[in-house]
């Protein structure tokens, strides 16, 4: 998981949060972050990252970022994306895997929509992230009620609202074994996220518009300037 900073102004984009994997199937979680990242110091819960999905569909992958973990269903009637962050997933499509963005995704929320941009190539890489233009995009109305709301354009499939936090953890025999009282996890273990939400991105695309081969890629979310 990677704890960095990066920045961007109208065009801009601060890095608060990242995580970083190798794409084929994979899942990355990373619950409840530090409070110079949720809060204060420019960070909000919309910036926090719980985890990052990347899964092949047919001829497409499918892309997906959960933000804001940990929310009761009284708290995610209320729960919206922050409008001053970015999320961006960053494809690294090189044959030499150099962990510099090739490609990106980005996402930015206004007026109870999300708009989608990418994939495409960078304007900027590292630390910091413009925001791309003259790229494939799809716009949505982030969901709400039961019915979600599907933006499809350009090839290109979108979904943002809440979602059953879909990372599944044993946290309490995780803590018994540190503490020396279990030797091991249960089976079935008890999840100790059950009945919590995440505010969900997927991003489903065409595998022609990654390039060839394998990619590796990482998620961040990004705070205006």
């Amino acid at each position: 998981m990677l704890n960095e900073m990066k920045k961007w102004n109208p065009l801009k984009w601060t890095l608060v949060l990242g995580a970083l994997i190798a794409a084929a199937f994979v899942i990355a979680a990373d619950h409840i972050d530090a409070p110079g990242v949720t809060s204060g110091n420019g960070g909000s819960v919309g910036s926090d990252i719980t985890d990052l999905y990347a899964f092949a569909n047919g001829d497409n992958m499918v892309f997906v970022i959960n933000t804001q973990g940990l929310l009761s269903p009284a708290a995610t009637t209320a729960a919206t994306f922050d409008e001053e962050v970015m999320l961006e997933i960053n494809i690294d499509n090189s044959s030499t895997k150099d962990q510099i963005e090739d490609l990106v995704i980005q996402a930015t929320f206004e007026n109870g929509k999300v708009q989608v941009y990418g994939p495409a190539a960078p304007v900027t890489t590292g630390l910091n992230s413009t925001k791309i233009a003259g790229a494939p995009s799809v716009e949505v109305g982030i969901t709400k009620g039961s019915t979600p709301e599907i933006g499809n354009a350009n090839g290109i499939k979108v979904f943002a609202g809440p979602r059953d936090d879909p990372f599944f953890f044993d946290l309490g025999r995780y803590l018994d074994i540190l503490g020396g009282t279990q030797p091991g996890f249960r089976d079935p273990g008890v999840d100790a996220f059950a009945g919590t939400n995440v505010m969900a991105l997927v991003v489903e695309v065409p595998k022609s518009m990654l390039g060839t081969g394998d990619i590796n890629i990482w998620a961040t979310s990004n705070r205006k300037l």
